[in-house]
């Protein structure tokens, strides 16, 4: 029964190349535990994402009050949370039950966390802050620069990691789209017959848009790929060279996650300096993202070259 377990954890995992330290020691045995128990209680992947988005928005709301215990049962709430968020992917691979729904869910729910959370360091610092009550349009103003930069980091960390998940494991085990092909399946919904569902298309379809809009080398090489092998049966030499290529960058994406943020987040919180979480997602992580993106478009760039030149 433990080596079972065992093969059924493994699976339960997106890739080794993508996973990052703390969620193999951490998050990923907490989240197949979970996902053991709520298969045999017959619990869906959906359900649990929505679980998670009670609990991270409980998180955040904790983080408005200047007490530290308080402060401390919200951070038990969003380690809970990220554990249902980790649980819902894996649940969903060990039963089969993908959607596009779950995957909307799935990037919803975090966005529903640290808008949360946003607001409250900014009720928390108008009230606790000299400097911030006397200015309190200002910490509003940081809050609305760093969530829409915490958007496209987020956005480009999942779809670099979907990009390299397409050369480990092929189409079947990446997530990634074609804004053309989700346009053309969110023309063909009707606003009156297909409300709900043309309006969670509608924002997943725009998010595609933008991740494709800021990729455009990457992108002049999944037009080359598709046109060479529209198959998708990559050789297998090009895919391992572009896999060890990309594999570096991984450890980037990870950072742009969860991870690293709650540990800046909670440490802002124990010193009673919330705004520093705010400090660390705009200086930080926007200086990783961008290097991030010129180094990965720079891959995609040489290996385009070496397509064009027959090198594959």
């Amino acid at each position: 029964m433990f080596v079972d377990l065992k093969r059924q954890y493994r699976q339960s995992l997106k890739s080794y190349d993508t996973e990052e330290g703390i969620d193999l020691a951490f998050y990923r045995p907490i989240g197949f535990a979970w996902a053991y128990l709520f298969r045999r209680l017959g619990v869906t992947p959906n359900a649990v994402t929505i679980a998670s988005i009670f609990l991270g928005v409980g998180a955040g709301i904790m983080f408005y009050y200047n007490n530290l215990w308080v402060n401390v049962i919200g951070m038990l709430l969003l380690i809970w949370a990220n554990s249902f968020d980790s649980c819902d992917g894996q649940l969903a691979r060990m039963t089969g039950q993908y959607s596009k729904l779950g995957r909307i869910l799935d990037g919803l729910s975090g966005d529903l966390w640290f808008a949360t959370i946003y607001i409250a360091i900014c009720l928390r610092e108008n009230v606790t802050s000299d400097f911030f009550s006397a200015h309190p349009w200002l910490i509003w103003t940081i809050a609305v620069i760093t969530g829409i930069c915490h958007a496209k980091q987020a956005a480009m960390a999942d779809y670099y990691r979907q990009f390299h998940l397409y050369f480990v494991k092929g189409e079947g085990g990446s997530e990634l789209e074609h804004a053309s092909e989700l346009e053309a399946r969110l023309a063909e919904l009707s606003w009156s017959r297909n409300f709900w569902r043309k309006l969670t298309m509608t924002f997943y379809t725009k998010y595609t848009v933008n991740q494709e809009a800021w990729t455009p080398a990457m992108q002049r090489l999944r037009a080359e790929i598709a046109r060479r092998w529209p198959d998708g049966r990559l050789p297998a030499d090009f895919r391992h060279d572009f896999r060890m290529a990309s594999l570096p960058l991984m450890k980037y994406t990870n950072i742009l996650s969860f991870n690293w943020r709650t540990i800046i987040l909670f440490t802002s919180l124990f010193v009673r300096m919330p705004w520093i979480y705010f400090a660390f997602e705009l200086i930080v992580l926007n200086v990783l993202l961008v290097y991030m993106m010129h180094r990965h478009e720079s891959i995609c760039r040489r290996f385009t070259i070496l397509l064009e030149d027959g090198k594959y």
